[in-house]
């Protein structure tokens, strides 16, 4: 019988494997042991906050960044048409974003929140270039088209990410359909918060250093989004970088003041100052060939003066209704107002051409104005003479306060705030104009200029109100009204009236000029005298469009954007298109 094998041998453990390893299997537990000691309550708070302040970091730049895209555009558009497709692509974006949030990191090879930073930087880079197509891309979609290739996706990534991050937290005392939207709808507040307090704050500090400008801004935000989400991928963002630094000239560099200087050169235009600031992109022109200076606010003109024709006494404006404002002083009164002896109240400045010529006849003369660059360059570049009192403020609560807290009146008040093709709401509601009756002597006159489409409902509800503040009213054109046939063609009647009334029930009436009144200057000579008036009745309506009141502004505004495409079309007829592209 052959022996037996030893038992023991068969149940002999072989090699051991490398996991078991007794070295490596010491060296893991004191890994494990090191990572539990460092394990703290802050390090799992950290991680447990996260998400979250990734989420709310991203949803902070993009509600900066929609008042960033909304000002770039501003210049070339003007902000009325820049805003009206903002909203909308917002909305889409954001929910494009949010519910294909695991289709777009499932399909894109790298995480969507490194995408940002190279598309932020692209963004001055395609609005340089499409910008200067604007005459063919106009102000109804221009807007549209530059946003949707630059703001879109990044507000589309956004959103992805942040649903991303918030994957999973719902809220367990809700019922199940409140918590599943509970993310969505917090992160649309804050959004909508950050994006309502930053345009704020931008209006008040745009300008003041390089990093608070239009596409300093942008540059800004770009370096913040390469900052939380870096990544190899923002090398691709280096030729963009190399062309808005060196080659766009919206950029306030003394390089590309240069450049926009050449540019402007070829187009027989100069440049003689710019800046950003709390009403828009301000910058003074001259027409080489031409030679008249402009005041430009974004798309707009404020006034112009003729450089090559100076009277003796008075620069000779470009625009008529600038000099008609001035016929206050010819409305005939129970005494006749001595120069010497009046004051008068300017509200909005522009290049300052009436409040010169109040000045210029000795009457005692407060401007407001709420833009600090329109007042300096006015003072600066155009021929405001420097006897009087400027008031750098907003209207609205500057006269309140004058009307409610002083016994100061006028004997005269200018009302001429528009720009950009919109009028200020707030400064024709019937609280403002009130108080502006207040503010003028039994015996006083008021000028408004309007400009606007007064075909439209917005103007008729203007003067209706004015009507109703102050009952005896005359209105006249800038120029004589087009015919009937003319407005149906252009499909509006874009126009600046000019609305003289007294506070008293007197008809208003215009005194017959002599000589001083005219300051020795042709253009006044010309227009002083209003000419072309035309009847009450064409601004009231057949239904009954009520009076503007301070709460019922923000059902206007949307009414406005027809007037501001309009004002667009005729701007790009006054300064080539070129010159605007080349802000």
């Amino acid at each position: 019988m052959p022996p037996r094998r030893n038992a023991n041998r068969a149940a002999a453990p072989g090699p051991v494997p490398d996991g078991l390893n007794p070295d490596k299997f010491e060296k893991e537990l004191r890994s494990l042991a090191k990572k539990a000691k460092s394990r703290t309550w802050a390090t799992e708070t950290r991680e447990r906050l996260s998400p979250y302040i990734s989420a709310f970091a991203l949803l902070t730049l993009a509600g900066i960044y929609s008042n960033v895209s909304q000002m770039a555009l501003s210049p070339i558009f003007g902000s009325l048409p820049s805003a009206v497709w903002h909203p909308k692509l917002i909305a889409a974006a954001s929910f494009l974003g949010w519910a294909g949030s695991l289709f777009i990191e499932r399909r894109l090879p790298v995480h969507p929140a490194t995408l940002i930073p190279v598309i932020a930087i692209y963004v001055p880079v395609v609005q340089f270039f499409l910008c200067n197509q604007s005459s063919l891309l106009t102000a109804t979609w221009g807007p549209l088209v530059i946003e949707s290739i630059t703001l879109a996706p990044i507000t589309i990534l956004t959103a992805a990410c942040v649903a991303s991050d918030l994957e999973g937290i719902r809220p367990g005392l809700l019922p199940k359909f409140i918590a599943d939207s509970t993310p969505g709808l917090t992160s649309l507040l804050y959004f909508k918060v950050v994006e309502s307090f930053s345009g704020r704050l931008l209006s008040q500090y745009v300008g003041r250093t390089i990093f608070v400008t239009r596409i300093g801004l942008e540059m800004l935000l770009a370096g913040i989004y390469a900052i939380l989400a870096p990544s190899k991928l923002v090398l691709l963002g280096i030729p963009a970088i190399i062309h808005t630094t060196l080659f766009n000239y919206h950029l306030p560099t003394p390089s590309a003041t240069l450049a926009l200087q050449e540019s402007l050169k070829a187009e027989n235009w100069t440049l003689i100052d710019r800046r950003e600031s709390v009403t828009g992109y301000i910058s003074v022109l001259e027409s080489d060939n031409q030679g008249f200076r402009v005041l430009r606010a974004d798309h707009s003109l404020l006034g112009g003066e003729w450089v090559k024709f100076q009277g003796p006494q008075m620069a000779e404006p470009v625009y008529s209704v600038f000099v008609m404002l001035e016929a206050v002083r010819l409305v005939e009164g129970p005494q006749p107002i001595i120069d010497s002896e009046a004051n008068a109240l300017v509200i909005g400045l522009g290049i300052g051409t009436t409040p010169a010529a109040f000045i210029t006849h000795g009457i005692d003369t407060t401007i407001v104005e709420i833009d600090p660059v329109v007042y300096e360059f006015a003072s600066k570049y155009f021929q405001l003479p420097p006897s009087h009192t400027a008031v750098i403020d907003d209207a609205v609560s500057y006269t309140q306060t004058l009307a409610r807290e002083t016994d100061q009146r006028f004997d005269y008040i200018i009302h001429d705030v528009f720009t950009g093709g919109a009028e200020p709401l707030p400064l024709f509601t019937l609280e403002f104009l009130q108080g502006l009756n207040t503010l003028l002597k039994p015996d006083g006159v008021i000028a408004i200029n309007y400009a606007g489409d007064i075909l439209l409902p917005t103007p008729k509800m203007v003067i209706q109100t004015i009507l109703h503040v102050f009952p005896s009213c005359r209105i006249f054109r800038e120029s004589e009204a087009p015919t009937e046939e003319a407005i149906r063609e252009a499909g509006q009647d874009f126009t600046n009236v000019v609305i003289f009334c007294k506070k008293s029930e007197d008809p208003l009436t215009f005194r017959n000029p002599v000589a001083g009144d005219f300051l020795q200057s042709r253009a006044r000579d010309m227009f002083l005298v209003p000419k072309h008036e035309t009847f009450l009745s064409e601004f009231r309506s057949e239904e009954d469009v009520g009076l503007l009141m301070n709460n019922g502004t923000a059902e206007l505004e949307g009414g406005q954007e027809t007037s501001a495409v309009g004002h667009w079309e005729v701007m790009r007829t006054v300064v080539p298109p070129k010159v605007w592209e080349l802000w």
